[in-house]
């Protein structure tokens, strides 16, 4: 599997979270009462993992191309800037949903508005780079660049959906399938 394959891999597997988080927002804004662990567990996955493995993995990556299409590197160029954006919007909707655990007073039409930016910023995010800057790459990569791309790129293991689960996620991991199981 390329280093593109993995990236879309782990773009599937960030989108079924964003999905679980929009079944819970949907869940807020019925009335019911937010699993608020869940909610923190959630968010700190999504924004752990895309800043400390997936965003470095894919920049490293868009180095690597730079400078073989004008067009392109205008695109990597927001990509990146995207990037940075939103590891501090990750950080933004952490803090939040850690405040509130500890009693902090947000109404939750705030709340949810926080919570649905941050899927929205993250669904736009990916499509981005699955419409735009993945066949881009595509287009302008050999097949002798991916071996010496990955040669350069360490290879993290997924603490969540890959083969070894991080004991720290093992319980997100059954918690999110026993409330999506739950839904109605």
């Amino acid at each position: 599997m390329t280093l593109i394959e993995q990236l879309h891999q782990d773009h599937i597997n960030l989108s079924r979270l964003l999905e679980v988080l929009e079944l819970k927002i949907q869940r807020l804004k019925a009335g019911d009462a937010p699993n608020f662990q869940l909610l923190a567990e959630l968010v700190e996955y999504i924004g752990h993992y895309a800043d400390q493995f997936h965003h470095p993995r894919e920049d490293q990556m868009y180095h690597y191309f730079a400078e073989r299409d004008a067009a392109l590197d205008q695109q990597l160029q927001i990509c990146e800037a995207e990037h940075t954006d939103l590891k501090l919007l990750s950080r933004e909707i952490t803090e939040t949903v850690d405040a509130v655990m500890h009693d902090a007073v947000i109404p939750m039409s705030e709340f949810i508005e926080r919570l649905e930016n941050f899927v929205r910023r993250e669904r736009s995010h990916l499509d981005f780079e699955e419409s735009i800057i993945f066949p881009a790459i595509h287009a302008v990569a050999k097949a002798q660049d991916w071996p010496r791309l990955e040669q350069q790129l360490p290879q993290p293991e997924d603490p969540l959906f890959g083969e070894k689960q991080g004991e720290q996620y093992r319980e997100l991991y059954k918690a999110m399938l026993q409330d999506v199981i739950a839904a109605p």
